[in-house]
């Protein structure tokens, strides 16, 4: 048996960025797949479960909610920049 999933609990704001990141059209796909995972993962069910609701495996699951469980959204927000072609907070 794998280990236990990481529990996610969110903050009012959290949870209103991260409904608001799901539903734009505007976000890219993977970003609303993340915010879809973290705000599964917070109603709290395993990672198995919330596989087929986003659409993901079990490892893009884990990792976006141990990232997120980590670094809250400053993670799934930093990945993001770096991943639009932004340059990151360590970029000189």
């Amino acid at each position: 048996m794998g280990k236990p999933a990481v529990s996610i609990a969110l903050s009012a704001a959290e949870r209103c960025e991260l409904e608001s990141l799901a539903r734009a059209h505007k976000t890219g796909r993977a970003m609303v797949r993340r915010a879809r995972i973290v705000l599964a993962a917070a109603a709290g069910p395993e990672n198995k479960a919330i596989c087929a609701g986003v659409d993901a495996d079990a490892n893009t699951v884990g990792e976006w909610r141990r990232r997120f469980a980590e670094h809250r959204l400053n993670g799934l927000l930093a990945y993001w920049n770096r991943t639009a072609g932004e340059p990151s907070s360590t970029a000189t």
